[in-house]
This record gives structure tokens, C-alpha cells and sequence, in this order.
């Protein structure tokens, strides 16, 4: 099968790449190409940037900053991005609770959050897991009872990515303990600030402080923060998860790391020449360029069929290959490294190895949780089975 773009589709993504490459400051692009942790500053800078050029929000309503792009060309925006080593714009705010409050939100809401959320000027937290609710979203327990024109939130969530960072929380509550869990549940937008609210670090096991549990004791939350209607939650929630399903699959970052290793494994000497020649580890990255291709097709044929702004229910082949793929491809990295992997602990002032083998097994363990993230892939092979496969 041959895929050509139009004449007019191949210059938007000759411009976009353009833009990425010229208009996205260098530390931040730098520090992706390197694998390194961006900061709060770099997120918010380089999320302002897109913004600033109409390239945060594209798949938003266009009365709100969207573009009206073709599914096509939001796949191009994605893949270029990642072929320029530029973080996409934070996907809390954008394909999150943007798109829930641009669907389900009052007018209020949406004029008093939108435009904050698209600039970044208010930083979101997704307040969904709990210890004992992840896949089975729909068991969580964090209440909110009505007191006059407040809610009285109390409860626990977990594996808040970023919430250090957070000014509010999209959080699910349930409302009515006496129905179908999945209808007692109700979505409020909470002011991280407010008094209750406590942020606590969970460390990984790359040593980063990526995730958070957050604690919620007597939190006061006025009733005009509930988005749509008391017990809609449910809705709203796969509304949302559809769209952080969407992109899944980071085709081009993969390709551009794997490219990487192409040329790491040229400094490395073995046996036969460099690394790079040998035709064990030769094999295995035509083995992962072959796989790429086909999970860059298939990609495409997704993007080609969905309709109505929602994933095909092949998107979940892209969810599972390409959280399998990524790791494949970061465990390779560790093996091109080899002993220097090993130097994890050490930083650019105290080590003369080179930053991509030391930073290897820290991004190798923190991609563990591709396979968990955006529905587990136990999830997706259920989806498989049942929506395209009719088992």
C-alpha cells in the first residue's frame, strides 16, 4: 500500500515543521533530543509558544482557538512535533478537561476557563485514580456531599502526573452512593488552593517525582464548579478518556529515538567494527523499523476512517503496539549503552559519559507506564477482542 498526501497537505506539514524547528527555543527541544526532564518553566514556555501561533488547541471548537483541522492533519501536527523534539502542549489542558468543559460546561464556565486553560495560565490536574479505582474507574469513592450551594469533598486520589504543579483538579466524585456506580458519579473542578486540599509526592522508581497522590479532607467546593448536570460524570469521563486515547501511539518520537540509536550504536566498538554492525543488534533494529512502519500505516488508516471527531476502535491497536513498541525500543537503548547504563545517578558535572547512556535506564523504567496509561493494554486487547475482532 502507497500513501501519498495531497499537494496542500504536504505544505502544511512542510510549514509545521518549519515552525518547530525555528520557533520552539533550542534548551527545550535540546532537552527532549537528550531525554531529559523539562522543567515547569520549559512546559509552560513551550506550551505559550504553540499557543501563541494558533497550534495548542487545533482539535478545540474553533470559536474557542480550534482550527478545523482534518483528522489527517491533527496526525501530522502530532508526528511533527515529535519528529522536532517539541513536548506537545500540555495535554491536561488540551485534550482533557478542555474539550470536556467546550462539550459539557456551562457558558460561564467556558468563558471563565477556557481561554486560561489554552494559554496555560491556569495549570490542570486530572483527579481520576484512586487507590482502589484505575482500570475500574467507576469503583472510586471520593465523595461530595451537597451543604447549601457548596460540595463537601473528601477522599483520595492517586498517580496525579504533575499535580505538584497544579492550580486545579478535574476531579470525579461520586455524588449518589444508592445507584449503578457508574451513575452516582459527578465531575467538579476544584481549586487546588482551597482549604483540604493536600499534594503528596510518590517517588518512582527512576527516582523522579512525576506522580501524586492528592488528598481531599472537608473540601468546600462551590456548586457552580460541577460541570453538567449532578451524576453525569460518567459521560463526561469517557468523553475524555476518548480524547486522551487520541495520539496515543507516539509513532514519530519512537522513529526519532530509534534513529538515535542508529548513531550511538556507531560510538560503540565490537567485535565486528562498531555495534551498529553487528548483526545481532543490525536485526533488531530492522525488526522495530519494520514494526514502526506498520504501526505508522496503520495509524494513517485509523486517521483516514474515523469520523465525527472519535477514534476508530483500531486506535486501540495503536495503544497497544505502540506502548510495546516504545519500550522495545528504550530497552535497546540500554542494551547500545551497555555499562554506562548503569550511571544513572550521575549528572553532566561529575561523569564523562555521554548523557544518552546514563540516561537510558531511567527513561527505560519510566516507560513502564505506557503500557498502563490511557487505558491499560489488558484494557485494549479487550477492545480488540470485542469491537473489531467480535469475540
Amino acid at each position: 500500500m502507497r500513501l501519498h498526501l495531497t499537494e496542500e497537505d504536504a505544505a502544511f506539514r512542510a510549514e509545521l515543521r518549519e515552525f518547530f524547528t525555528t520557533q520552539v527555543d533550542e534548551d527545550i527541544r535540546t532537552a527532549i533530543r537528550d531525554r531529559a526532564h523539562l522543567t515547569q518553566e520549559q512546559i509552560v514556555r513551550s506550551h505559550r509558544t504553540l499557543h501563541a501561533a494558533g497550534l495548542a488547541v487545533p482539535h478545540w471548537p474553533e470559536e474557542w482557538g480550534g482550527r478545523g483541522w482534518s483528522s489527517l492533519r491533527r496526525h501530522l501536527w502530532h508526528e511533527e512535533m515529535q519528529r522536532a523534539c517539541v513536548p506537545p502542549p500540555l495535554a491536561f489542558n488540551t485534550s482533557m478537561i478542555g474539550p470536556v468543559i467546550a462539550q459539557f460546561g456551562s457558558q460561564e464556565q467556558k468563558e471563565r476557563f477556557l481561554p486560561a486553560t489554552a494559554n496555560l495560565d491556569i495549570w490542570w490536574s486530572q483527579g481520576f485514580s484512586e487507590p482502589n479505582a484505575g482500570s475500574d474507574l467507576a469503583s472510586l469513592r471520593t465523595s461530595a456531599v451537597l451543604d447549601g450551594d457548596t460540595w463537601v469533598v473528601n477522599g483520595q486520589k492517586t498517580w496525579t502526573t504533575l499535580g505538584q504543579y497544579g492550580d486545579w483538579i478535574f476531579t470525579l466524585v461520586r455524588t449518589d452512593p444508592t445507584v449503578k456506580k457508574q451513575a452516582g458519579i459527578s465531575m467538579l473542578l476544584i481549586d487546588m488552593t482551597s482549604p483540604g486540599v493536600e499534594v503528596r509526592p510518590i517517588e518512582l522508581i527512576d527516582g523522579s517525582h512525576e506522580v501524586n497522590e492528592v488528598w481531599f479532607t472537608d473540601v468546600r467546593v462551590p456548586s457552580e464548579n460541577m460541570v453538567g448536570e449532578v451524576n453525569s460524570g460518567w459521560t463526561q469521563a469517557k468523553f475524555l478518556l476518548g480524547n486522551e486515547r487520541v495520539g496515543v501511539a507516539p509513532v514519530g518520537a519512537t522513529k526519532r529515538l530509534l534513529a538515535q540509536i542508529k548513531e550511538w550504536a556507531t560510538t560503540v566498538s565490537s567485535p565486528h567494527g562498531t555495534l551498529l554492525d553487528d548483526p545481532f543488534v543490525a536485526a533488531r533494529i530492522a525488526e522495530l523499523e519494520n514494526e514502526l512502519t506498520a504501526l505508522e500505516l496503520t495509524a494513517l488508516r485509523v486517521v483516514a476512517h474515523s469520523a465525527d471527531g472519535r477514534p476508530h476502535p483500531a486506535s486501540s491497536v495503536l495503544k497497544l503496539k505502540g506502548s510495546e513498541l516504545q519500550q522495545a525500543v528504550s530497552e535497546l537503548a540500554i542494551d547500545v549503552a551497555g555499562p554506562g547504563a548503569l550511571a544513572s545517578g550521575a549528572d553532566d558535572e561529575t561523569s564523562d559519559l555521554p548523557a544518552w547512556q546514563r540516561r537510558g535506564t531511567p527513561a527505560y523504567l519510566n516507560l513502564r507506564k505506557a503500557s498502563i496509561y490511557g487505558g491499560s493494554n489488558e484494557v485494549q486487547r479487550q477492545i480488540i477482542a470485542g469491537t473489531i475482532l467480535g469475540l
